[in-house]
């Protein structure tokens, strides 16, 4: 009866060439079109074609059985793919807010705080990191944390109004560090004995390759050159890169959170029960506080807790780096900021110029462009947007090349990259981020009350930068639904830069630990710094191997597997009528909101 079993098995798996499997993505019906989001999923699930291959030997199996055992169940591929299948979306259904949306101004100033809160980490922990070994003093460091948060207020409502106009903040960013750390190494600058005057010179010197490399960034935005380098792109080359936007920030997560367990645990509980389990919980009427304004809450209570433990005297005899850490008054940042201070462009002083320098900050550059078009494609996707056409991605570019060029004229200290800052609340539209500007004013001509705020121990940032970045890099891998995940050669390229994007940057940070230089290490220190900086980006890698692999592995015959058929629409203008959300017209009315001349997106689910 068993060798009867396995002959029926290899006899029906030999006349399976008919049999039904695997559904590809360039044959998905249009489905932001369709407006009645509970309807959307049974759908687009009755409208799905099937494509003929091979069936899996699991109905056989159980058919096999059925026959042997006198089992009449119909065990089938099509009513297994039935119970299984989750048809793609273009677009999140489960948000409350579109991109064109206007909530109450209540609701709006306190998303803008929420998204100021979170861009205070990264603001504070740069100058922090470069202005010691600059030479600056405490009085240096809060002037540089206050400049990159008022420029970066600037830099955000130019890219909402006139950029890609999608809800992504505008802010420092880490992948200018090594030709930072390269120019402030220069022996030139070295040499200089007082460290405030060190300081000054290094600044300089920064903003003068900042500003020459920013010019890079403009022509190759506004040229469209990075839109035509933008055709190569498709589902499967962008899901690893999206994927390690926000993998690739891994060291600024449980590792800091893990230098203060006390706080850091903590926080990471409290902002994942409140945003994912007590999300519907409403204890004020009809307002869901603990799904929009999980940050605020949960900021709130770990720092003042964490300043109980701090004013208890639970630090006192823990080491310098835990205290550090941990402690709400480790910083001196309070005392050494004046009531009023308004940062302007060359308050350092007029910048200097060096070739060297300047080539080397343009690796950075490229590297933040990279990363930008990552978080471009992760804001339009948590912002129920279709992904940006190549033309919004070049004018995006563009601008933030000009951000770049006022990070140089104002001396932040260090270039600026897009970030997706509307992760907890589900609000996705321009109105949250330009307002996140004027907040950001607001609070910068009263120095000591934000001033106050960097003072909140880094494990704070670091649990919600845990749950963002996860975040950023699930939108990123979701891309994968367009494709066949059934291909060997998808899930080559998908498993191959998603590795060497997280190896390759590990094994040149671990050596710059150790070494205290990078593995490239010639006669050529612009040469060095340019090449570090690249292998050091896990987006940048990533971008190289799925780009690379994407278009030169059997290119013609896997069009509709690399989901190609989906993502050419929105390569033009004229490729989807949906396009035309990124180039309607905003009008800025007196003390009211941003207005989209006409409403593009209809596609809204009701809580």
């Amino acid at each position: 009866m068993l060798l009867a079993t396995f002959a029926f098995i290899n006899s029906s798996e030999a006349a399976a060439s008919t049999t039904t499997g695997t559904v590809l993505a360039g044959d998905l019906p249009n489905q932001a079109e369709v407006t009645e989001g509970p309807k959307l999923a049974e759908e687009a699930k009755q409208q799905l074609p099937v494509v003929n291959r091979p069936a899996r030997k699991l109905g056989f199996i159980a058919d096999a059985v059925g026959f042997v055992f006198g089992d009449t169940a119909n065990y089938t591929e099509i009513s297994l793919m039935a119970d299984i299948a989750h048809p793609p979306m273009e677009q999140l259904q489960d948000l409350e807010y579109c991109i064109d949306s206007n909530p109450p101004w209540t609701e709006t100033i306190m998303l803008a705080f929420q998204n100021y809160i979170l861009m205070l980490g990264t603001s504070v922990m740069i100058p922090s990191a470069i202005v010691p070994i600059m030479g600056g003093t405490d009085g240096d460091k809060i002037r540089v944390i206050q400049t990159i948060l008022f420029v970066s207020g600037i830099n955000t409502l130019l890219q909402a109004l006139f950029g890609t106009r999608l809800p992504a903040v505008v802010g420092g960013s880490f992948a200018y560090l090594i030709p930072i750390l390269y120019i402030i190494e220069d022996s030139s600058l070295q040499r200089i004995p007082e460290p405030h005057e060190r300081f000054l010179h290094t600044m300089r010197a920064i903003q003068g390759s900042l500003i020459v490399a920013a010019s890079l960034q403009i022509i190759l935005g506004y040229s469209q050159v990075w839109g035509l380098f933008s055709r190569f792109f498709s589902p499967l080359g962008m899901a690893p890169v999206v994927g390690l936007v926000g993998l690739g920030l891994f060291q600024r997560g449980f590792p800091l959170v893990g230098n203060c367990v006390e706080i850091g645990i903590p926080m990471l509980l409290a902002i994942i029960g409140l945003s994912q389990y007590l999300k519907h919980v409403r204890p004020l009427r009809d307002v869901p506080i603990f799904e929009r304004f999980p940050v605020l809450i949960c900021v709130t209570v770990i720092w003042a807790y964490s300043h109980v433990l701090t004013a208890g005297g639970a630090y006192r005899h823990r080491p310098i780096r835990t205290q550090h850490n941990c402690r709400t008054d480790r910083a001196n940042l309070i005392s050494s900021a004046p009531w009023f201070k308004f940062p302007y462009p060359l308050q350092w002083g007029a910048p200097t110029f060096n070739a060297g320098h300047s080539f080397a900050m343009m690796s950075a550059v490229f590297v933040s462009m990279v990363e930008s078009t990552g978080a471009y494609k992760a804001a339009s996707r948590l912002a129920i947007a279709t992904p940006p056409p190549a033309y919004v991605l070049s004018r995006g570019i563009g601008w933030q090349g000009i951000g770049v060029l006022l990070d140089g004229l104002f001396g932040t200290g260090t270039g600026s990259t897009v970030s997706v800052a509307s992760w907890t609340d589900p609000s996705g539209k321009p109105q949250s981020c330009s307002d996140f500007r004027w907040f950001h004013d607001i609070l910068f001509y009263f120095r000591k009350i934000w001033s106050s705020l960097c003072i909140i121990p880094f494990p704070i940032f670091a649990a919600l930068y845990c749950i963002l970045f996860g975040l950023v890099a699930a939108v990123g891998l979701s891309f994968l639904q367009f494709t066949n995940m059934n291909s060997m050669r998808n899930l080559f390229i998908t498993g191959l830069s998603l590795f060497l994007g997280i190896s390759v940057p590990q094994y040149f940070n671990d050596f710059w630990l150790n070494s205290h230089h990078g593995p490239v290490h010639t006669h050529s220190g612009w040469f060095n710094a340019i090449l570090n900086t690249i292998f050091s980006s896990p987006p940048t890698v990533g971008l190289i191997v799925a780009v690379i692999l994407d278009n030169t592995l059997e290119v013609e015959k896997s069009k509709k597997d690399r989901g190609m058929p989906w993502w050419v629409k929105f390569r033009t203008f004229r490729g989807d009528n949906r396009n035309e959300e990124f180039t309607t017209c905003l009008s800025i009315s007196t003390g009211s909101s941003l207005l989209h001349s006409k409403t593009i997106i209809h596609v809204r689910q009701a809580e």
